[in-house]
């Protein structure tokens, strides 16, 4: 089963995504893929970990992965990736077929994966190339993710909304 969780920035997603993934493996801890690249040396951001990792307590086996997702997903496992918007930023340089088709290969395998993206596509056009390429790519892959998942919550003040 592969879903996703998504919505704008502090809206709920990755809790209520932790609870999804924690009621779905009740017999086994799941595994928490945390995808931010910590060489930004943002201390804001370090504080948004630390925040993560309280919250998720001990629940999970938490493993750190900014790029090669496929290296760690295994069959008959449970998988909580937060965030894929952190993996994109992560492989920003790399071809969007080929992350398109890493993508398609985590869903060919056996596991339970709930997916977590900020909705960054509802604002204005970004001025600077850069931060254009990263909003098309989450638009890009939000959409593939979706179209594959099973099921796709979107997020809204803590509230879920299934739309598929």
């Amino acid at each position: 089963m592969k879903l996703l969780y998504y919505g704008g920035q502090k809206s709920g997603k990755s809790l209520l995504a932790e609870k999804k993934i924690l009621s779905l493996s009740s017999n086994s801890k799941p595994y928490y893929i945390a995808t931010y690249n910590n060489t930004y040396n943002d201390l804001e951001m370090k504080n948004r970990i630390n925040n993560h990792k309280k919250q998720r307590q001990e629940n999970f086996i938490t493993i750190e992965e900014p790029h090669h997702l496929l290296n760690i997903i295994k069959d008959k496992n449970f998988y909580l990736i937060d965030c894929i918007s952190m993996w994109i930023l992560n492989t920003l340089n790399t071809p969007l077929d080929k992350l398109l088709n890493h993508l398609d290969e985590l869903f060919k395998i056996d596991a339970t994966i709930v997916f977590v993206l900020n909705d960054v596509g509802n604002g204005v056009i970004p001025m600077d190339k850069e931060s254009r390429l990263f909003v098309d790519r989450s638009g890009i892959i939000g959409q593939r993710i979706a179209s594959l998942s099973d099921k796709v919550y979107h997020i809204v003040l803590g509230l879920e909304r299934e739309l598929k």
